[in-house]
This record gives C-alpha cells, structure tokens and sequence, in this order.
C-alpha cells in the first residue's frame, strides 16, 4: 500500500517566516499584530510537529512492510519520507528560533522599549 506523501504548504511558512522579519526589522510596534503572528505562528509549528509525526509513523509502516511487495518501491518512499522528515525538522528549529525573538520582541514592545 502506497500512501501519497503530503507536505506542509512551504509558501504558507515563508509568508509567515517573512511577516516575522517584518515585524522584527521595521518600526512595527502594533501589539496586536505581533501577538497574532505569534499565535499563527504556533499554530504552525504544531502543524509542522504533527505532520512530523505523521511522517514517522508512515516511515515505520513501510519499513516494517519492507519484505513484501515492490521493494525498490518501498527503498524510494523511504528516502522519500526520511528527506521530508529532515526539512520539517529543520523547517520546526527555524520558525521556534523565529518565535522566540519575535516573542521577546513583544515582550519589549509591552514594557515600552522593543527589541531586535
């Protein structure tokens, strides 16, 4: 059985990863705005550490179904899914790292002196 391999929108991430810059790099100092990039931002880290999941189960599947069927098949989806878990994982270090500046930018920007 050979599942289709999904991937997380990566426009979606780099719209995202780009509205965080923003925020960072300009004059910005709407609270508001911050605040709901952080919180679609988290959303999709979760996003992110779900289809991860979901990508490891499937990588488990196969190989433990490896002796039976199409094996050359199976090697491929394999691969396939082990490069796909390897950028979602570096997809998840990058935004968290994105996050976790842009969270202490707002937490400047509350106390009155943003930080970049």
């Amino acid at each position: 059985m050979n599942r289709a391999i999904r991937r997380i929108d990566s426009g979606r991430m780099t719209e995202l990863l780009d509205q965080i810059r923003a925020l960072l790099g300009g004059s910005t100092y709407d609270l508001d705005q911050i605040e709901r990039t952080l919180t679609d931002g988290y959303a999709h880290a979760l996003t992110l550490e779900a289809e991860k999941a979901r990508l490891e189960r499937r990588l488990t599947e196969v190989a433990q179904d490896m002796q039976r069927g199409d094996t050359a098949k199976k090697a491929q989806e394999l691969t396939e899914l082990t490069r796909k878990i390897g950028g979602n994982a570096d997809d998840l270090v990058v935004l968290r790292g994105m996050l976790v500046d842009l969270r202490r930018h707002a937490d400047g920007v509350r106390v009155g002196s943003p930080t970049h």
